[in-house]
C-alpha cells in the first residue's frame, strides 16, 4: 500500500491547491469514522489521508517533499549518498568496500519498515461498538421496563426498553462502547432484544391474540367472564351460544403504539367439555337434536 501524498489523495502531482483539498474533503467524508463504526479498514484509511493532506494540503511542507527534504510522514529525509562518496572517502572509511553499499540499502530498508509503522498522534479515532443480545419476557416488552445490563468490560448500565418493543429490535447506549483513540470519543453499544415467547399471548403487529377457554354453561348461556390483559384482567360479556372459534375484540387492550394509543386484543373461543360426569351423559343421550345435528354437513363428501 502507497504512502505517496499524491496516490494516496488520488490527485497528480501538479495538481492545484482547490483539486486537492475537493479530493480530501471527498474521500475523508467517506472513510470518517463517525461514518463507519467499528470499520478498522475505514479507520486506516482515514489516517493516511489526513497524514497526507497534512503534507498537501501545506505549501511550504508539500515544496518540501517534491523536492525529497522530507517523507510521507513529513519526516526530516537525509541527504542522499552515493556509493562514489564512500569510495573516495580512502580505504580508511568504513564504507570504502562494496560491502558497505549493501549496509545502506539495509539502514533504507529498516527506516521504510519505521516510516510504514507510523501512527499519527495527532488524528482522533471513535472507539469501537459493542454489539449485544438480551432476552426480555414478553410482557416487559410489551408494557416498557429498565433493564439492568452489563457491558463487556464489566460496567453495569440500566437499558430502558420502549412500551411494544419488539422481538430483533436493537436499542442503543450512546457512549457505551469502546473508547476512542488520542481523545477520541467512545462508540456505542447496540443491544438486540430477543422476546421470550408468552404461554398464551401471540403478538400479531400492533394487536395481541388469545385463545380463552370457556365453560359449555358459559358458552350455552352466555355471560360475564374474565380475560386476562397485559395490563391486567378485564371483563368481557359472553352472548348466548357462543361456540368455539368465535373471536371477540377488546380494544385498546393489545401493543402500545407511538401516538399513546393501543392496538385491540382478539379473543378466540375454545369450549372445553366437562370431565366425565353421568348427568351430562345421560343428558346428551336423552337429547335427540343432538343426534341430529351434523356439525361437518359443510365440508362434503
Amino acid at each position: 500500500m502507497t504512502d505517496d501524498p499524491y496516490e494516496v489523495l488520488g490527485v497528480t502531482r501538479d495538481a492545484s491547491a482547490e483539486v486537492i483539498q475537493k479530493a480530501f474533503r471527498r474521500l475523508a467524508k467517506k472513510h470518517h469514522p463517525d461514518l463507519n463504526p467499528g470499520d478498522a479498514t475505514a479507520a486506516d484509511a482515514f489516517k493516511r489521508l489526513s497524514a497526507a493532506y497534512e503534507i498537501l494540503g501545506d505549501s511550504e511542507k508539500r515544496a518540501r517533499f517534491d523536492r525529497g527534504e522530507i517523507d510521507a510522514s513529513g519526516a526530516e529525509r537525509p541527504p542522499p549518498r552515493y556509493f562514489r562518496d564512500f569510495a573516495e572517502a580512502g580505504g580508511e572509511h568504513p564504507y570504502a568496500s562494496s560491502a558497505g553499499f549493501e549496509d545502506i540499502l539495509s539502514e533504507d530498508d529498516i527506516l521504510s519498515e519505521i516510516l510504514r509503522r507510523r501512527t499519527r498522534a495527532d488524528v482522533r479515532t471513535r472507539g469501537a461498538d459493542i454489539r449485544m443480545r438480551m432476552p426480555i419476557d414478553f410482557l416487559d416488552a410489551i408494557n416498557g421496563t429498565i433493564k439492568r445490563v452489563t457491558l463487556p468490560g464489566g460496567a453495569l448500565v440500566d437499558l430502558p426498553v420502549p412500551k411494544g418493543a419488539e422481538d430483533g429490535q436493537v436499542l442503543r447506549l450512546r457512549g457505551m462502547g469502546e473508547p476512542g483513540l488520542n481523545g477520541g470519543p467512545r462508540g456505542d453499544a447496540y443491544v438486540e432484544l430477543t422476546v421470550r415467547p408468552h404461554r398464551f399471548f401471540r403478538r400479531d403487529g400492533e394487536n395481541l391474540r388469545l385463545d380463552l377457554p370457556i365453560s359449555l354453561s358459559e358458552a350455552v348461556l352466555g355471560g360475564r367472564v374474565e380475560v386476562p390483559t397485559p395490563t391486567g384482567r378485564v371483563a368481557m360479556t359472553l352472548p348466548k351460544g357462543s361456540n368455539t372459534g368465535r373471536v371477540m375484540r377488546l380494544r385498546g387492550k393489545g401493543v402500545p403504539r407511538g401516538d399513546g394509543g393501543r392496538g385491540d386484543l382478539y379473543v378466540e373461543l375454545r369450549v372445553v367439555l366437562p370431565d366425565a360426569d353421568p348427568e351430562f351423559v345421560a343428558f346428551v343421550e336423552r337429547w335427540e337434536a343432538g343426534k341430529t345435528q351434523d356439525p361437518r354437513r359443510d365440508m362434503g363428501g
